[in-house]
């Protein structure tokens, strides 16, 4: 595939995102019955999660016919194939169901197993975030990159509160605890997608999680290097799609965070 029609197929997969969230927005307005269920501990999918990945699907099987998908909530996986969409419908689902205006549609493309195109929607401010190989970064139409800043204790970080796998907590308080006192702050905002597409755009100079899927980090992943960024897992290898960990960051201060992360993980 081509630059050409990759960056044709970036932008029909943007007009899918922003149309299937106009959907899951419209969803929170009336009687909000969500038909909330729970998937695992503290992990929660709704009727809308089902119905908006079920929209995607469709809409990106019409885009790129024979190509597969690992989707979050499995409603269309299958094996693998040379181009694999992996889908998050609804990153953010907490966030969504208590209302709390945050919350994302996370679309990647691999070819045999490389990020060829990233697309996340933050469906309350309307940004759409978007690369493809090859390409620089974009939100809304003007090219994105990741900050300048060096001084750790003048940047921002983000991170994900564990909600399932307690057995890292320890480190992971041990990381937070020292970024607390050696950074501008420290946010949660309850989707990794947004997180990765924050440091993307320069509004964070780092994220770092772990208990991740691919859904929540591939085409955040993408961005963030397209922008100028380093994606990484905790070790500083390239395991950060299937992992389960990802650390992603500005140029500058990525060897820094690394270093801390590597003193308690």
């Amino acid at each position: 595939m081509n630059s050409i029609q990759l960056e044709k197929l970036t932008h029909d997969v943007c007009g899918l995102a922003k149309a299937t969230g106009v959907f899951i927005k419209k969803q929170l307005e009336g009687d909000r019955q969500l038909d909330i269920q729970e998937k695992g501990s503290h992990d929660f999918v709704t009727r809308v999660d089902k119905l908006a990945e079920q929209m995607l699907v469709a809409g990106l099987k019409k885009l790129l016919p024979d190509s597969g998908f690992l989707a979050e909530e499995d409603t269309a996986n299958t094996s693998q194939k040379q181009y694999m969409w992996i889908v998050d419908p609804l990153d953010g689902t907490t966030n969504y169901i208590h209302a709390v205006p945050l919350f994302s549609i996370s679309i990647a493309l691999i070819c045999s197993n490389e990020l060829i195109i990233g697309v996340i929607y933050e469906i309350n401010l309307e940004e759409c975030f978007y690369t493809w190989k090859g390409s620089p970064a974009y939100m809304n139409g003007k090219q994105i990159s990741t900050s300048s800043l060096s001084n750790l204790d003048h940047s921002l970080f983000a991170t994900g509160f564990p909600y399932y796998d307690y057995s890292r907590m320890e480190p992971y308080m041990k990381v937070f605890d020292h970024l607390m006192q050696h950074s501008s702050g420290l946010r949660r905002l309850g989707s990794a997608a947004v997180d990765l597409a924050y440091v993307a755009c320069g509004r964070f100079e780092g994220f770092y999680e772990y208990g991740l899927h691919p859904w929540d980090v591939a085409a955040g992943a993408l961005l963030v290097q397209q922008a100028g960024g380093k994606v990484s897992d905790f070790k500083g290898g390239n395991d950060y799609l299937y992992g389960g960990e990802i650390v992603a960051t500005n140029d500058p201060v990525h060897q820094h965070l690394m270093k801390i992360i590597n003193t308690f993980f």
